[in-house]
């Protein structure tokens, strides 16, 4: 049973403030009905026993006392899902839009389910451990840092790196190793428009569109809306995940614009500001988005989920990141210092982690020589920074044999391991290939974490 309000008693920017005088539900779905135009939709923020507080989806602009009903629908906010979403660009409320005027579009998907979009975490005894990979086509992911289904692997980035780019190209060639359905949703926040054309025209030329559901919230569009869109693309994964038995990759660009959006909402609800402004309720809102991934015992499908973030002022220890890196499984950094060099990705691999690949590498899943690849690049890389280091104080003249050589490993792995081209797309068995390569500039006897037998096997042969 719908109830209508027909006195308002405050507007500040986005949010409406009414009187208490029934039973209302946090998070429910309002609408708004102003004389002479469009209806509005709103939700439920905040309920206290005197004030009701309302955000609106769209601008406020035009509503009042005299002219505007709002009614409470008494039903949270659903999402309309369905197989007819495969290869679409949709707005934060799930409908159909043209990208380049930014309106909605004429036709209307056909509906399989209404689902509510504010979901669950997975509870952790229902949780099955990830053992199963998925390749990037990027050597530096998949030889280091290896994705593992149903992971949670954040990208640390910089204003003005190419984040958008590697999000991209992880969106058009990522995929399994199997021949189970795999499905790819893409969720920008908060993005320009340039950039979501630049999204969507890379998805249609990679020939994979057909497997891409994309989620797109502009950089002007209202907060509320940038609150709700990853909530909006994570239940849609969960329908193709967990009803169709596919497995889902969401990708989440940016999730910095997220958390700035629930620090302006918070400063207009007048709560008490916890670090550097953004509300003390930022790491539990993180988690109910990052937590709403994995596998499910019993259940063939997975979802795996890589947010991107932007650090504010390149800090690794602000607390978007900080509280990200506490939730999530590992996370990959990227260096402007690398990218000033021209090095694409430009991965800062010695700062990056994948805390699930260890036990998802090896014979039966990538190559049975993964993890030692891995472990000595990472460790050749590490000693041939410090010998740069050394270089600043004693000169490049002055080091010995050894030093020379890792000098040597350490400019190859740059140049040859790590960057690549945007439209590369190189499986395990190239990237491992590289890896060989760049190794074959060290000695067999300082090869100290790889097996003899892979030496043997795989050292690449002296001309």
């Amino acid at each position: 049973m719908s109830i209508t309000y027909k006195k308002i008693r405050q507007i500040v920017g986005p949010l409406v403030f009414l009187k208490n005088k029934h039973d209302v539900h946090y998070g429910e779905i309002v609408k708004i009905r102003t004389e002479g135009q469009e209806n509005r939709i709103g939700q439920v923020i905040r309920i206290d026993e005197e004030i009701i507080v309302i955000e609106v989806f769209e601008e406020t602009k035009g509503i009042s006392s005299d002219n505007s009903e709002i009614i409470f629908t008494g039903e949270p906010f659903k999402l309309k899902i369905s197989n007819d979403m495969l290869g679409g660009v949709f707005n934060s409320l799930g409908q159909p839009i043209d990208i380049h005027t930014k309106k909605l579009l004429d036709s209307e998907i056909f509906t399989e389910i209404e689902q509510d979009i504010t979901g669950i975490p997975i509870n952790p005894f229902a949780r099955q451990y990830p053992s199963n990979v998925i390749q990037t086509g990027i050597s530096v992911i998949d030889g280091l840092f290896t994705l593992i289904r149903g992971q949670k692997l954040p990208i640390f980035s910089g204003q003005g790196m190419p984040h958008n780019k590697l999000a991209a190209q992880i969106v058009t060639q990522a995929k399994v190793l199997s021949e189970e359905p795999f499905l790819i949703i893409f969720c920008g926040i908060g993005i320009i428009q340039d950039d979501v054309i630049f999204f969507i025209e890379k998805f249609q030329k990679s020939g994979n569109i057909h497997n891409i559901i994309s989620f797109i919230n502009f950089a002007d569009d209202p907060v509320i809306e940038r609150l709700i869109i990853p909530n909006v693309a994570l239940t849609t994964a969960e329908y193709f995940a967990f009803k169709k038995e596919m497995h889902v990759l969401v990708v989440l660009d940016d999730m910095t614009n997220y958390a700035e959006a629930l620090r302006e909402l918070s400063s207009a609800k007048e709560e008490i500001p916890s670090r550097k402004g953004y509300p003390g309720y930022l790491y539990s809102n993180f988690a109910s988005i990052y937590e709403r991934t994995g596998i499910i015992k019993g259940k063939k499908g997975s979802i795996t989920q890589i947010p991107i973030l932007t650090m504010p002022n390149d800090d690794i220890s602000h607390p978007i990141p900080d509280t990200t890196g506490y939730i999530t499984e590992g996370q990959l950094v990227l260096n402007r210092n690398l990218e000033k060099k021209g090095i694409y990705p430009p991965m800062e691999v010695l700062a990056s982690i994948s805390r699930l690949m260890k036990d998802a590498i090896g014979e039966k899943n990538t190559r049975e020589d993964h993890a030692d690849i891995s472990s000595q690049l990472l460790a050749s890389y590490s000693n041939a920074l410090e010998v740069r280091d050394l270089i600043s104080v004693v000169g490049e003249d002055s080091l010995n044999l050894e030093q020379k050589i890792l000098l040597k490993f350490g400019n190859d792995f740059e140049n040859k391991f790590l960057k690549q081209r945007f439209d590369e797309n190189r499986d395990f068995s190239k990237t491992f290939s590289i890896a060989w390569e760049v190794l074959g500039n060290i000695p067999k006897n300082q090869l100290y974490r790889i097996h003899q037998e892979f030496i043997d096997k795989y050292y690449p042969k002296q001309v």
